[in-house]
């Protein structure tokens, strides 16, 4: 029987300063993760190098953060969770305004990668944070609003960077960046309530060793980890390579313009909140196919040489990919049996890691068939993720149904 007093429920103040810490925190973790991404073709024409290269611009971050997430959930075990969170983002949004300064590549690619290992402090911690304080009523909508604020944080970042970009030059627009990162940082830290629910944990591998493990055996969660990879991977890659699509004939779209499209970012915003409501009334295992078949449609209809069906693409993309990620990340949380911090590191480190490894494997398909290849191998992620969708469907899950 849950305490119902205990923990942050819908409607309470708790419950208002909890959602804007961490829609504050997801908006700053994409912010300054994603704002180079609208810049890959200028990095390759500025620093000379091909658009796969370029792309590491991004995939040095999110692999770092996802390796090192591994680490910090652990510490937030030992440490607590509220002062990991904050020094990570402000950490990291001091880094991405110091790396706007660097004129060479390499040590420019050395500071995106120190980004990720300072923000690996918080994405893992916030889902275990949201596990251990949220009724399990409203953790789907607190999920999906945490989930939101990465979406607006990534279109403003898309959208802030390719404005400033065309206006002043792409350092003062990462510049600029940083200090919205850096602003989110301190309303984060100011208005997130103390943890009542977490239990302090020596920081002993053996225990680490066997939390990993004993996720790892769970075949739901297993499925949720390899879902993560297949998602994030697909959307990535869109968005890493769209940039080079439209900025060449026939659109030859300017960066402010590109960037205006990518405020279709603001429907991840809405169909992430939408999705972990509509989850917890109809069961996660029904509403996730959903969210991906909607991701894998959108990729479809880029193909179209018509800039409105693009436009209209993308958007699927973004509001499957949001809907499909607040599903399954708050079905993680629900699902794990203790350690919910490990279990949402072991998520996010897939997650990430699709990122990393999508988004440059797709610079070959880019430099060898173009859009249609980077198409082809989003539609055979987001196929695979569909046939993982069903079979997650199939397993007994303690949390696959409604609350």
């Amino acid at each position: 029987m849950i305490d119902t007093i205990e923990f942050i429920q819908h409607g309470g103040t708790a419950f208002r300063r909890t959602n804007l810490a961490m829609f504050a925190a997801g908006f700053a973790t994409f912010a300054l993760m994603y704002c180079v991404q609208p810049l890959l073709p200028v990095f390759a024409v500025d620093f000379r190098v091909t658009p796969m290269v370029a792309s590491l611009a991004l995939s040095a971050t999110t692999f770092t953060l996802a390796g090192a997430l591994l680490i910090a959930s652990a510490l937030s075990e030992a440490w607590g969770r509220k002062a990991i969170m904050a020094g990570s983002i402000i950490g990291a949004a001091l880094l991405t305004m110091v790396s706007a300064t660097i004129p060479h590549w390499g040590w420019f690619l050395v500071m995106r990668a120190a980004i990720g290992l300072v923000l690996s402090g918080l994405p893992a911690v916030a889902m275990g944070y949201l596990a251990e304080e949220m009724h399990p009523k409203s953790i789907g909508l607190a999920m999906g609003l945490y989930v939101g604020g990465s979406g607006f944080g990534g279109m403003t970042g898309r959208l802030l960077t390719g404005v400033l970009a065309d206006a002043f030059g792409w350092r003062w627009a990462v510049t600029a960046i940083g200090a919205v990162g850096l602003a989110s940082g301190l309303v984060f830290a100011s208005r997130l309530p103390p943890s009542r629910h977490f239990v302090r944990r020596s920081l002993a591998i053996g225990s680490l060793v066997r939390g990993y493990r004993a996720h790892l055996a769970d075949p739901a969660l297993r499925l949720l980890f390899a879902e993560a990879f297949l998602i994030m991977g697909a959307f990535v890659t869109v968005y890493n390579y769209i940039t080079f699509r439209l900025l060449t004939p026939p659109f030859d779209l300017s960066q402010t313009t590109v960037g205006l499209i990518f405020a279709v970012y603001l429907v991840g915003v809405v169909s992430s909140a939408w999705m972990g409501h509509l989850a917890s009334r109809f069961g996660r295992a029904r509403m996730l196919p959903w969210g991906i078949a909607s991701e894998l449609l959108g990729a479809v209809i880029t193909l179209s040489g018509w800039l409105p069906l693009i436009v209209l693409g993308i958007a699927l993309v973004t509001f499957g990919f949001f809907a499909s990620h607040s599903v399954a990340s708050s079905w993680v949380g629900a699902q794990a049996r203790g350690a919910r911090a490990q279990a949402a590191a072991l998520y996010l480190f897939l997650y990430y890691l699709g990122s990393s490894v999508a988004g440059s494997i797709g610079g070959f398909a880019w430099s060898f068939a173009g859009w249609n290849g980077v198409v082809a191998m989003i539609v055979a992620l987001l196929g695979l993720g569909l046939v993982l969708a069903r079979k997650l469907a199939n397993l007994p899950s303690r949390a696959a149904e409604i609350i």
